[in-house]
């Protein structure tokens, strides 16, 4: 497999590893949004978070939010940007699901953001009645 983070995990491409467990690894971004940028990665190869079984689905909020703690505390971050992209549109460029905790200053000049619309006339209650079917049909 072709994989940088499958290569990471096994050690033939170096990385500057701040955590390790049997499950994830968390290493440091080498182009960090902000310095202390952390990746938290799956051992287990996987191309999404559709594709996270148990306990790994349950383990990772745990290890981001330790990961997350430690920076606050360690390097005085006022917050942190927690960010998992699913997929090419949803802006996805290596197909290992990952997640990125950046640590974030007042005045640091990040802008990290979403454009904001709005529904037309009747469409939110199209949508929620979707999604609350769709999350029926999903138990």
């Amino acid at each position: 497999m072709d994989c940088i983070f499958c290569k990471i995990i096994e050690g033939t491409i170096p990385s500057e590893m701040v955590y390790e467990d049997n499950l994830f690894l968390a290493i440091l971004d080498i182009n960090p949004v902000n310095k202390g940028h952390v990746l938290v990665l799956p051992k287990k190869h996987s191309e999404n978070i559709f594709d996270f079984e148990e306990p790994e689905i349950s383990k990772v909020m745990t290890v981001i939010k330790k990961i997350s703690k430690v920076l606050m505390e360690t390097l005085n971050a006022e917050g942190v940007n927690i960010i998992q992209n699913n997929g090419k549109p949803a802006g996805q460029i290596i197909f290992h699901s990952h997640f990125h905790i950046i640590p974030r200053y007042s005045g640091d000049g990040i802008k990290i953001g979403m454009v904001h619309g709005k529904y037309n006339e009747g469409e939110i209650k199209e949508y929620g009645n979707k999604i609350r079917a769709g999350m029926l049909m999903s138990s």
